[in-house]
């Protein structure tokens, strides 16, 4: 095993090894679960300066002083060559200081060069360089297999490439570490930092289940599949010829690596940094192991597409809420599928499984039920839909080719509308995209407040939860636990934070600025504790017209 210089890049260093041997072959990084010894000797430290309330939330100073750090625009992917390629993947999809992680490449470049990139604000550059490797040599690695029937591709017969030891120096946060080959080819590999002692205000979440799930490298993903039916399945949906595990060691298909993370989470993580926002960042999938920590927080956040949960994580969110954590779901359709994880030749719960049709799960019948994967969380054997937790349902979608749809005010009383000037009825232009979410009066929790009530015409959406004169309805809403206090608020569209981002010169609509209001309202009532102390949810979802609408 040949070791490589040990870098130091901006007072950071990563102890990179190039390793020959197989992947799983030798001594493996420290995996996913698990503090290290320094994050537990850091839990009786002081943690600085006290966080306190700003006009967007709560404020840390500490967070305020790393986005004024030296920021750069070098992690944006530009200039692509005609030809070559690089793609990786990590061995986790979350660290912490003292743990180590693996990446695996493959490039037609000679050699190529890791640099790891802090995801903030950075005086408007977007992001912080952490570390840059010396040059690794490059190798295209051999066909990723898939595993008969459950479809699953996996790339863990990759070498590795080179390990990252992480320091304490890097600072929690979310992190794209972007892979430059020696001829320019350029993509990202997504990995979140932690901090196992952190009792920050908000829990910022990373939806790695979701993104693994619609990544179709290889061909397969829970979406979409090659070939012919497997397991016996007939029919048209879910499509039969689909995975129904799939794998964390394989590169991301899409977002150049990153998948949806640039759309679907970095928004809000600009905006948090940009305003100094008290937030720790996890995955999903750290939920899933270490469940108490959603306690040690003050607001839950749920972002973009946050559709795939976990039992573990369903569980450690929904007691949280008993405890008074609030909990903001940024996008609709979350908690729609049901997974849970297996170990892969990497490391412990590195595939993900559902198989989206009881009958096929090997668990159906055996009496664990509460981990069998149906097609959602509400159909059998589980049967547990997850509407009277969120305040609403999912509902359906706008379609990809229509036009985007304006967020239509429905309670103008509402705090979180404080300092927009918006009135009953006002839009908000481009911001009904995607999946939508709409509330559903049987299964509404109580107190349920309609904060926005945006139609959404059938001729440009598909929806399967009702319709009202040529429209069905996107559907933002809050309510508080009668209990707890804690508040939920569900945004009522996939793609509310895509809308914080700045918008392009005018004459173009552009919803950044209320959304961004909206958004600081929701997020500093959240971070002051439980939510119903300050502002109880208003029931008025029996008043919305046209009645059920």
């Amino acid at each position: 095993m040949a070791l490589a210089v040990l870098a130091l890049v901006a007072g950071v260093g990563f102890g990179v090894s190039q390793l020959a041997a197989r992947a799983g072959g030798g001594r493996r990084p420290p995996t996913e679960s698990g503090e290290t010894a320094s994050s537990r000797a850091a839990r009786g430290r002081a943690a600085g300066p006290k966080a306190y309330l700003g006009p967007y939330g709560m404020v840390s100073p500490a967070i305020v002083a790393e986005n004024r750090k030296p920021g750069t625009t070098a992690w944006e992917i530009t200039h692509l060559p005609a030809s070559g390629s690089i793609q990786g993947w990590a061995s986790s999809t979350y660290a912490a200081a003292g743990q180590s992680v693996g990446l695996y490449v493959t490039t037609t470049a000679p050699t190529f060069r890791v640099i790891a990139y802090r995801m903030g604000y950075y005086q408007g550059k977007g992001a912080r360089r952490i570390w840059e490797s010396k040059p690794v040599r490059g190798e295209v690695q051999p066909p990723c297999p898939v595993t008969p029937g459950v479809n699953m591709v996996s790339c863990d017969n990759w070498h590795r490439s080179l390990t990252m030891h992480v320091t304490k120096a890097f600072v929690q946060g979310d992190y794209l570490l972007k892979l430059v080959g020696s001829a320019g080819q350029q993509s990202y590999v997504l990995l979140t930092i932690w901090d196992p002692a952190s009792t920050a205000t908000y829990l910022v979440v990373a939806r790695s289940l979701t993104e693994e799930g619609w990544n179709t490298y290889g061909g397969y993903s829970f979406y979409e599949g090659q070939g012919g039916c497997t397991l016996g399945q007939t029919g048209s949906y879910p499509p039969c010829n689909r995975a129904r595990i799939v794998s964390f060691d394989r590169p991301m298909a899409t977002g150049e690596g990153a998948s949806d993370f640039l759309g679907d989470e970095y928004p809000l993580v600009r905006f948090m940094e940009k305003h100094g926002l008290d937030a720790a960042y996890v995955t999903d999938i750290t939920v899933t192991q270490h469940p108490a920590i959603v306690l040690r927080h003050k607001a839950y956040l749920s972002l973009g597409h946050d559709e795939t949960w976990t039992t573990s994580e369903r569980n450690a969110v929904q007691t949280a809420v008993t405890h008074g954590v609030n909990v903001a779901f940024m996008g609709a359709a979350p908690l729609v599928r049901h997974a849970r994880l297996q170990p892969s030749p990497i490391g412990p719960d590195r595939e993900e499984v559902d198989y989206r049709t009881s009958a096929e799960d090997p668990l159906d019948g055996t009496g664990r039920t509460a981990t069998v994967t149906g097609n959602t969380f509400a159909t059998p054997p589980v049967s547990s839909p997850p509407t009277r937790f969120i305040g609403g349902e999912y509902s359906g979608y706008v379609d990809t080719n229509a036009a985007p749809l304006p967020f239509v005010v429905y309670d103008a009383s509402s705090w979180i509308f404080e300092g927009t000037g918006l009135s009953a009825g006002s839009q908000i232009p481009d911001v009904i995209r995607s999946d939508i979410e709409h509330v559903d009066l049987t299964s509404a929790p109580a107190g349920l407040q309609v904060l926005g009530h945006s139609p959404v015409p059938l001729t440009s959406a598909y929806t399967n939860q009702g319709q009202w004169g040529g429209d069905t309805y996107s559907d933002m809403t809050y309510y508080t636990d009668a209990s707890s206090k804690a508040g939920i608020f569900e945004s009522g569209t996939v793609s509310w934070i895509s809308r914080l981002t700045l918008c392009e010169a005018p004459p173009g609509p552009c919803p950044a600025r209320d959304v961004e209001r909206i958004t600081g309202n929701l997020l500093r009532l959240f971070g002051r504790g439980p939510a119903g102390r300050f502002q109880p949810s208003v029931a008025n979802a029996s008043q919305v017209t046209p009645p059920g609408s």
